[in-house]
């Protein structure tokens, strides 16, 4: 009964506030113990441009909601709904990267600093924007994505990390093709309520 009091005497109730200690593991090493029978150097190589996508990941996240939340004129219900629903898809991606990085023994960024120095997508204004041009940011943040996107893909399938390869080009890559589709179409400069004539003498003969 002694010796089990004994082993108990420093545990308590009180929460224990204010702690530090150092990292357990430094930002931008790889875990080398991780049975994957991926070499530690092609480990460092992936978790490292994944960060750069998750980065930049976040960033067009973060801009989806920026525009959900500014966006103004006749369009604004329909575009409103939209970049609501093309934000969750990003905070998907971003959680499949993150989670990559972190699978191959990695340390994935996390916090808006970090990102805000690591991005290359442009910083908005904090005002708001013209639709125009909140869809051009748009389409902008996702070209820079894309470009990165198929070439850690073609790398991925060189070094063998087929992970890698299939979540950047079934998820990252499919998904901001198509939201580059969905946005581009709003910038045609369509009628709304009545079709052009067409000029006299260009009609079908």
């Amino acid at each position: 009964m002694e010796k089990h009091a004994a082993r108990h005497s420093n545990i308590n109730a009180q929460p224990r506030f204010h702690q530090h200690a150092s990292e357990i593991q430094a930002y931008g090493t790889v875990n080398h113990a991780l049975p994957l029978e991926l070499e530690e150097p092609v480990r460092l190589e992936m978790t490292e441009q994944l960060n750069q996508l998750l980065a930049d990941t976040i960033t067009l996240r973060d801009l989806y909601k920026k525009a959900h939340w500014q966006v103004a004129g006749p369009t604004f219900y329909q575009l409103h709904l939209l970049f609501d629903k093309h934000y969750s898809e990003q905070t998907e991606l971003v959680d499949s990267i993150a989670e990559r990085i972190q699978a191959l023994g990695g340390v994935s960024l996390a916090m808006a600093a970090d990102v805000a120095e690591t991005t290359q997508i442009e910083r908005p204004p904090r005002g708001r924007e013209e639709v125009p041009v909140q869809l051009s940011r748009l389409i902008d943040a996702h070209q820079v994505i894309i470009r990165q996107v198929r070439i850690l893909a073609r790398r991925a399938n060189q070094l063998g990390d087929d992970g890698t390869n299939d979540l950047v080009v079934s998820e990252v890559l499919r998904t901001n093709e198509l939201q580059t589709w969905f946005l581009s179409e709003h910038l045609v400069n369509v009628p709304l309520v009545k079709a052009e004539e067409p000029a006299v003498g260009t009609g079908a003969a």
